[in-house]
């Protein structure tokens, strides 16, 4: 039987690196999304040294139409259909993220790759998925983007509001339920929330270990045909708007 195609934006490290190899051990061939070809080849040849030989490089910037569309160009190439795409490339900005003194440029350049950038391929990347049996999309996004826990002062994360980052994913869970609904059944499209994960992007200091968070991505990455769809899952389960 062949083996099921994933392609995961930044890849090379953290979370997406981690989903890469949780896939790749569950039987998926991974490309590993990155912008820089060297970083990416570098967490390839880290996989295969644990074993895990199902990962090839794709050069890809989210923010860049020519990037994204080189990189569709490149994949179309070496697959005739795409099964799942996982959107996890992220940025936090600048933080702290005060509401009065956040710049706008802060504003923009998070908008530009956690909501701009997911819009921008996965508008490029579903022609090669429409071919896949049971194909599946996956925006990594945060709890932070749910205004639900945002509004209720016993949250764990209640004090944790920032200008920027958590509006970009309340927008990015937005997206994904217009994208769900525009792409019918067939199509899988749920935001996914790892959790306050230790990696680079948080200087480290999440609570959860790397695998903890790469869990339920790599979980409803492989849903099958009778899965949920337009949903926000974390962890434990269904996570409220």
């Amino acid at each position: 039987m062949e083996k099921q195609t994933v392609l995961i934006t930044g890849a090379n490290k953290g979370i997406g690196l981690e989903t890469a190899r949780q896939l790749i051990g569950a039987g998926y061939h991974v490309f590993i999304g990155t912008r820089d070809k060297s970083n990416g080849e570098k967490a390839v040849e880290a996989l295969k040294a644990e074993g895990l030989t199902d990962a090839e490089v794709l050069v890809i910037d989210v923010t860049s139409d020519e990037s994204v569309e080189q990189a569709y160009q490149d994949l179309a190439k070496r697959i005739d259909h795409l099964d799942v795409l996982i959107n996890n490339a992220g940025i936090p900005g600048s933080i702290p993220q005060p509401v009065l003194s956040t710049s706008i440029e802060t504003f923009r350049n998070v908008f530009e790759v956690n909501l701009f950038g997911v819009a921008r391929v996965t508008k490029a990347f579903v022609p090669l998925m429409q071919n896949a049996v049971n194909p599946r999309i996956v925006n990594v996004t945060s709890d932070l983007g749910s205004l639900t826990l945002h509004s209720d002062p016993t949250w764990r994360h209640y004090e944790v509001k920032t200008a920027a980052y958590g509006p970009s994913k309340s927008a990015l869970n937005n997206y994904t339920i217009a994208v769900a609904y525009e792409l019918g059944n067939k199509f899988k499209v749920n935001a996914v929330n790892p959790g306050y994960t230790a990696t680079d992007f948080n200087n480290n200091q999440g609570y959860k270990t790397v695998q903890e968070g790469a869990a339920p991505i790599a979980r409803y990455a492989m849903i099958d045909a009778d899965g949920p769809t337009g949903k926000y899952f974390s962890d434990y389960g269904v996570t409220p708007w």
